[in-house]
């Protein structure tokens, strides 16, 4: 069993920097492929970043490559986001999920959200 907690959420102003942690607990964390989500009002949730289990791959969405960085602490039990050069279509709550297989698109755990705000 994982459990996911995501922290760092807040309300930013556009053109500032957020980053965002996913604590993992369990010792198997390190054997799980992490991915971002997010959502915004009314939306669908939709991808945001993913990164193999030993951190040697990544994968963006195009509206945040270039902008947002994914890295995890595998000693830290973490996944995190960096956010840079924020938009206010970043608003969103931003989940992560632990997959078994990198970009496999299917999710054993999630965790509940940070919310995001980016203010124009």
């Amino acid at each position: 069993q994982v459990q996911l907690v995501e922290s760092g959420g807040g309300l930013v102003q556009a053109g500032g920097s957020l980053r965002l942690s996913c604590a993992a607990s369990g010792r198997t964390f390190n054997s799980y492929a992490m991915d971002w989500f997010r959502q915004a009002p009314g939306k669908e949730r939709e991808f945001v970043a993913a990164i193999s289990w030993g951190g040697g791959n990544t994968y963006y969405a195009d509206s945040v490559q270039g902008r947002f960085t994914i890295s995890r602490d595998n000693a830290k039990n973490t996944v995190y986001l960096q956010m840079n050069s924020l938009k206010p279509e970043d608003t969103a709550v931003y989940y992560c999920a632990a997959a078994r297989t990198y970009r496999s698109g299917e999710y054993d755990y999630w965790g509940q959200g940070t919310q995001v705000t980016v203010s124009s």
